[in-house]
């Protein structure tokens, strides 16, 4: 299998009836510091990240680091040879993948984040495919001006899992 991150116990690491706390999953990210910025913000906030390959960059510790700097050691990820395997870990019924796009109506700060959840970003140029979209529980998005395409993949993953984190109450004490 790929290998895995640095992973560790810790208090966020099992909450109430056993749920695994909100995850942030990436679609097949094609920009190495886009990564690196979301694995530094997750280590200073405790959250885990699926990285479901193939990625569009060699996945080194190098090409990362330079993003996540001395943060990357401390931050827990799982790499995923593919959406197959990604999907193979939930064991949970009660996870939900709420997939962030452009397309969605319901606005990140209106939408009732649950403890558990899965923050899915697709990949910096063309999102995730509609079989995949098809498989997500909820759609969301962050509004923007008109006229704007989309704001960058590490901005949008900061902000989503903020809200995410301020409504089930998982910033680190």
């Amino acid at each position: 299998g790929l290998p895995t991150g640095n992973f560790r116990l810790t208090k966020h690491s099992l909450v109430a009836h056993g749920n695994p706390p909100m995850r942030i999953a990436l679609y097949q990210p094609e920009i190495a510091g886009n990564l690196g910025t979301i694995l530094r913000t997750c280590a200073c906030l405790d959250v885990s990240v699926d990285i479901i390959e193939p990625c569009g960059f060699p996945f080194s510790d190098r090409s990362l680091k330079r993003a996540g700097m001395d943060y990357f050691e401390h931050v827990r990820y799982t790499r995923h040879a593919d959406w197959d395997a990604f999907r193979a870990t939930l064991d949970s019924p009660e996870t939900r993948i709420i997939l962030l796009t452009s397309k969605a109506k319901t606005p990140h700060y209106g939408f009732a984040y649950r403890i558990n959840d899965i923050l899915l970003f697709g990949s910096e140029g063309s999102g995730v495919p509609l079989t995949i979209q098809e498989q997500c529980d909820e759609r969301i998005t962050i509004r923007m001006k008109p006229g704007m395409r989309s704001l960058n993949l590490a901005v949008s993953a900061g902000m989503a899992l903020g809200e995410a984190l301020r409504q089930t109450g998982q910033f680190p004490e």
